[in-house]
């Protein structure tokens, strides 16, 4: 699939038309056509671009990306299909049990690495497979050695605790343990289970440091470390945390370091922790080319009109929109509700079982909108999300790519839209 790029387009389509049997209501005083076309003239005091303190320029040409199929889409064709992986019949079944017959390009490469125990640096794009590409050899390990132990880290409490539900659906019926450790759950608990030795411990880096000052975590008895989304810990001011937490571990130990982005402060980590890794790059670019992305123009319109117009078309079916602080994100979220729609946020203030009740809602279709904060940005894997919208410009455009990186994912077709004024 070949990509078009056009340069200053707006998000088009004709006002949904409203009538008895509309599934959302439109509020009253909402009149007016989207602000398509020229810019609203803007007083000579006023930016172009206002934007919050630490904010990067980002140009809006780089939020406008159309896909225009230029012939028949390049497939992936895998060298090896799992049931040729030397991997335990448990674990082959449990695999065949989730539909999964071919590995996707990450999970095709660095699977049989994985399971040789060499050390990995992944570089692929969000929405690749890569959780079963560490996950898959990792489980093969522990069943040829019930006493082996593996420590996963990760950036947000999301993303920790989706790696420990797709870790239960392959080591179903195993007899092998799990525990993730995050902040804002409980933390007794999470310490009564690790009494018992869980096979794998999944956390963020701040809850798994807090658990070593405590004594409850003893990272000598592990041998296996995975970094999961390393650019983002690192980005998040983990830096510190990670140093610490690996240096209490085997400087003989298996390493497996994921990242979207291969930066120069990326490749300085890798020479740190790795020992002789073997490279799996199936990045193909910033952004899937699944993912059509273009803006909308407010112009002089209320901001949570035109979303209400966007939101009210039959095709916006599973979105998540967005937004920058916390108190916008939740303030966003209830005046949709008030205006008909099934939404729900997660952000920072949310206790993580709201948080997690939200995620729950939103993957069994309970809800069809998501508003969120920069902490849903990463990892998420959540199927057949339709839109992302971003009502708020992300801070930065690494920020953006990651955003986006919620729909498209699978070789599925998505669209990301970005509110500009």
């Amino acid at each position: 699939m070949g990509t078009q790029f056009t340069q200053g387009r707006s998000y088009r389509g004709r006002r949904p038309s409203f009538n008895n049997n509309s599934r959302r209501p439109r509020p009253s005083g909402s009149g007016g056509g989207f602000g398509y076309g020229r810019r609203p003239q803007r007083g000579p005091q006023q930016s172009r671009r206002s934007r919050v303190p630490g904010q990067q320029y980002i140009d809006e040409s780089r939020f406008v990306n159309k896909n225009v199929v230029v012939g028949e889409p390049v497939v992936f064709t895998p060298q090896h299909s799992f049931a040729d992986f030397a991997l335990d019949q448990k674990l082959k079944g449990n695999i065949a049990k989730r539909g999964y017959e071919t590995p996707t390009a990450v999970q095709d490469e660095a699977i049989p690495h994985g399971l040789l125990g060499r050390d990995i640096v992944g570089i692929a794009d969000t929405g690749s497979g890569k959780t079963g590409a560490f996950l898959i050899p990792l489980i093969n390990k522990v069943l040829h050695n019930r006493n082996e132990r593996i420590l996963i880290m990760a950036p947000t409490r999301e993303l920790a605790q989706q790696i420990e539900e797709e870790f239960w659906g392959f080591a179903e019926y195993m007899r092998i343990g799990a525990v993730s450790c995050v902040g804002g759950a409980n933390i007794n608990r999470q310490i009564m289970t690790l009494r018992r030795r869980p096979n794998f411990v999944i956390g963020t880096p701040g809850r798994l440091k807090d658990l070593v000052e405590r004594r409850a975590l003893d990272l000598s008895t592990f041998n296996t470390v995975v970094l999961d989304e390393a650019d983002r810990m690192l980005d998040m001011g983990f830096i510190g945390d990670m140093r610490s937490i690996l240096a209490r571990m085997s400087g003989n130990r298996h390493t497996l370091f994921f990242s979207a982005t291969l930066s120069p402060e990326i490749k300085k980590l890798i020479g740190e922790f790795l020992r002789e890794p073997i490279s799996v790059s199936v990045k193909t670019g910033d952004t899937a080319k699944t993912v059509d992305q273009d803006i909308v123009r407010v112009g002089g319109r209320q901001r949570l009109d035109v979303l209400h117009d966007l939101l009210a078309k039959p095709e916006f079916d599973k979105v998540i929109i967005f937004g920058r602080t916390k108190h916008g994100v939740e303030k966003l979220s209830k005046a949709l509700q008030q205006r008909g729609f099934k939404a729900a946020s997660i952000h920072g203030n949310k206790t993580q079982t709201h948080r997690q009740k939200a995620l729950g809602a939103f993957k069994q279709n309970q809800v069809s909108i998501l508003v969120a904060t920069d902490v849903a940005a990463r990892g998420l894997d959540i199927p057949k999300v339709s839109h992302v919208i971003n009502y708020d410009i992300p801070n930065t455009y690494e920020d953006y790519v990651h955003r986006i990186g919620r729909t498209g994912r699978a070789g599925e077709p998505g669209i990301a839209l970005t509110f500009v004024e």
